[in-house]
């Protein structure tokens, strides 16, 4: 008897010993259940997708209290990407200032369920994005956030997307430099499809 509980001690020893060699489970090692995917606005773009003419009215001065709009016409073409998950545009406006292009690439987040909107300027092309708005389509109408910075201060900055046919669709962006208590509208675009 001596012996066999000799041998059973050695045995715990041995496999003490390596179990503290071995590295432990972090809860994050742990693969959590995949949650299901958010696909009910992924779709929510694909009306934008081709060829656009736009007709475009846009506050000079923003939030000074200026009434000074300029007009001018441009065109979009917007691609799909990523199985539909992303899209980008490619815009030129034909301003006042001469011609002024840029690019806002889309994404879809499956896990939220939410856009996200960037925009990147071609006449800064390598300069910071600003950040992206987020937001989503409810009852045909797409409503995008985000808080960035206006001359140093900080702002909050919409897009809303309505008025959205096949062949037609409205845009308006406004700025809030009170939290979002107040809005100024200071771009307002309307498309109409080419092809």
């Amino acid at each position: 008897m001596p012996l066999l509980r000799y041998a059973v001690s050695a045995s715990l020893v041995v496999v003490a010993t390596i179990a503290t060699g071995l590295p432990a489970r972090a809860s994050q090692d742990v693969p959590k259940p995949q949650q299901t995917p958010n696909l009910s606005g992924v779709h929510d773009f694909d009306f934008f997708i081709g060829s656009w003419r736009t007709h475009s009215r846009r506050l000079k001065y923003r939030l000074v209290g200026s009434h000074d709009w300029e007009e001018f016409d441009g065109t979009i073409r917007s691609f799909s990407l990523m199985g539909g998950l992303a899209n980008v545009d490619d815009t030129e406006f034909d301003t006042p200032e001469g011609v002024y292009r840029g690019v806002a690439p889309r994404a879809y987040d499956p896990k939220t369920g939410l856009w996200a909107i960037w925009w990147i300027d071609g006449r800064n092309p390598h300069g910071a994005l600003d950040p992206p708005v987020k937001g989503r389509f409810v009852h045909g109408i797409g409503t995008f956030y985000a808080s960035d910075t206006l001359r140093g201060k900080p702002i909050k900055v919409r897009f809303i997307w309505s008025q959205i046919t096949p062949t037609t669709a409205h845009w308006e962006q406004a700025y809030s430099g009170d939290g979002g208590r107040t809005w100024e509208t200071n771009w307002i675009q309307d498309v109409r499809r080419v092809k």
